[in-house]
């Protein structure tokens, strides 16, 4: 049977959408074996989760799609199911997914409620108008609570208890009559099928052997085999070679019709002939047809620079980098260099989670060996000619002189909680320069928090913390409301006298001195001394706030002076110390790679153990 004669009236899209760990990929995986497209034999824990590094940490990271053909009374169904991450770093990739979907499963585990992904993710459905299906998981537990959840997801959303369907992923329990629901509920696709091709690009992978691979969604027409297409946004014309469908791996196919989601296969070996988001129709009617709605650029708010630890390895990093940019479009890189790390990317990432699967993505997949610098967020600076300039990085700040305002981003945070730790929450958020909003209730032993913070002041160990003061029972999430003026400041850092760009951070006035001191005594044990004293500084302009010395190595000059009178000793100390002069004068102080990797990969440890 071929995607195109499948009735668009029997298709189904829809996605799983869930806090972390509330089980989407164990649905995904009793889905699949409902509509046996893996026999029990096949199966295996996290199907659809099919990088190594998802497996190892139990997490989904990137968005899998699966067609599956599923009969009931007779009739068969395409359901094309789409499983989404949890983690709100990822959230990029769950409003990527509504695009072609007409459905969502909410998923609420019975015995953690609603939580904060859950509230962030089912507000993304409803924007995007997708039919919401509410689904009770892991209801066979001791632990399940599932009338007191029933109540939550009332409070929460206005869904009505006797709409919410309980269900065991584990077990099976309740998957039939959620198969029934979906075909229910869930709405055919809307498009026309004798209108020209339109489809929308939403993920793309680069295969070693055959190039790009395209994931996209047919809005109208269809898309065939030996089909001329042009990618709108590119302005690229390519010959399809492949079309299919994934079921769970790559099916060929004679074509896609209106409403299916599958791969295309175009033989495309450049990287930046595709972007995610991009309008595929067919060449002779490109001139006529109007692009899709595309996707909403995501704002990268976490930044690092990521090196080659053989600076050989650049033109290789560069291409490594290029590929995970097209598997993962939220993902921003462009050269920089450094005095102390010599040539490199900064990295844009949209969450400290984000950044830690790309390095190790990048790791992994290209073989290299790579070197991380502290992660920083993005600032803005209102110049005193009405200018805004974006600040990735302390050396891109401007003049103080002509700096009129110094803004830091703002996020809004949710941070839901059992009631009885409201207090110790509360107590957190206003430790992190935190704007209390309002509380909600979502029953009578949990609550919703809303603050305004600093992104900055979360960005460290703010969630480790959270968990910690709530005994694992807190989840938090948070939105970029915009950047609100601070009192912020360059901490710049000398050695000997001495600007070091790759060791300057920006911070709050208030903090400054202590990470100033605490990155400067750190520093002072990683340069070996020197024949002369090391002036280690930190300072705000022209102030320094924080002072370390490294005092030089000595020779005992005097041990031969066994007698005699004490102006023979002077003598021979003055002689020295007028030659450590000299040759401090004239001398440069060496600091080794190991000694700036070792601080700034500490600084962020740092303000942990001092937080905490």
């Amino acid at each position: 049977m071929t995607a195109a004669s499948i009735d668009p009236a029997n298709i189904r899209n829809f996605n799983i959408i869930a806090h972390i760990d509330h089980g989407k990929s164990t649905l995904a995986d009793r889905i699949l074996l409902a509509c046996g497209a893996l026999t029990k034999r096949e199966m295996k824990g996290q199907t659809l989760d099919s990088m190594d590094l998802e497996r190892e940490r139990g997490i989904t990271i990137k968005a899998k799609a699966v067609a599956l053909d599923y009969e009931q009374d007779g009739e068969m169904y395409r359901l094309n199911l789409i499983d989404t991450p949890g983690h709100v770093d990822f959230s990029y990739e769950v409003s990527r997914s509504m695009f072609a979907c007409e459905g969502s499963l909410l998923l609420v585990d019975a015995a953690q409620g609603v939580q904060a992904q859950t509230v962030a993710n089912a507000y993304l459905a409803i924007e995007s108008d997708l039919e919401i299906i509410p689904v009770l998981n892991k209801v066979d537990l001791q632990a399940a609570r599932p009338d007191e959840i029933k109540e939550e997801l009332e409070t929460t959303f206005g869904i009505e208890p006797d709409e919410v369907l309980s269900v065991s992923a584990k077990t099976g329990l309740g998957v039939p009559e959620l198969m029934r629901a979906i075909i229910a509920r869930i709405p055919a696709p809307t498009g026309s099928a004798d209108s020209p091709l339109r489809g929308l690009i939403f993920d793309s992978v680069y295969d070693t052997y055959r190039g790009v691979i395209v994931y996209l969604r047919v809005m109208d027409g269809e898309i065939r085999k030996r089909d001329k297409v042009r990618f709108m946004g590119t302005e690229t014309t390519h010959e399809v070679l492949e079309v299919g469908t994934m079921r769970p791996k790559m099916t060929p196919c004679e074509a896609l019709g209106v409403g299916e989601t599958g791969y295309l296969w175009c033989n495309i070996k450049d990287l930046h002939e595709v972007n995610v988001g991009d309008t595929v129709v067919l060449e002779k009617y490109a001139s006529e047809m109007e692009p899709l709605k595309g996707y909403h650029e995501p704002k990268t708010m976490v930044h690092c620079g990521i090196y080659p630890v053989q600076s050989s390895d650049f033109d290789d990093l560069r291409k490594a980098l290029e590929k995970l940019s097209l598997n993962d479009a939220s993902f921003t890189f462009h050269p920089e260099s450094s005095e102390a790390l010599g040539f490199g990317f900064r990295c844009g990432f949209l969450g400290l989670l984000h950044m830690e699967i790309v390095q190790e993505r990048v790791e992994r997949e290209s073989g290299l060996d790579i070197l991380q610098t502290a992660p920083n967020v993005t600032y803005e600076v209102l110049k005193r000619d009405g200018d805004v300039v974006t600040v990735e990085r302390p050396s891109d700040l401007p003049d103080p002189s002509v700096i009129e305002e110094f803004r830091e981003p703002v996020v809004q945070l949710s941070v839901l909680c059992p009631a009885t730790n409201i207090g110790v929450v509360m107590q957190l958020c206003l430790d992190r320069r935190g704007t209390y909003r309002r509380t909600e209730y979502l029953s009578k032993d949990r609550v919703q928090l809303v603050y305004e913070v600093p992104m900055a002041e979360i960005l460290y160990d703010f969630y480790d913390i959270l968990k910690s003061a709530t005994r694992g029972y807190g989840s938090m999430d948070y939105e970029v409301m915009g950047f609100h003026a601070g009192h912020l400041v360059k901490v710049r850092l000398m050695v000997a006298g001495e600007d070091v760009d790759a060791l300057s951070f920006i911070c709050h006035r208030d903090d400054a001195e202590r990470r100033g001191r605490d990155i400067l005594k750190r520093l002072r044990k990683k340069i070996r001394r020197h024949l002369f004293a090391v002036s280690l500084q930190a300072a705000i302009g022209g102030k320094i706030i924080a002072r370390e010395t490294i005092s030089p190595t000595r020779k005992d000059v005097t041990s031969k002076c066994y007698g005699g009178d004490i102006s023979r000793k002077r003598k021979l100390l003055e002689k020295q110390k007028k030659g450590k002069k000299r040759m401090k004068a004239v001398g440069g102080v060496e600091i080794p790679q190991e000694a700036f990797l070792s601080v700034l990969g500490e600084v962020g440890d740092d303000d942990k153990k001092k937080k905490r």
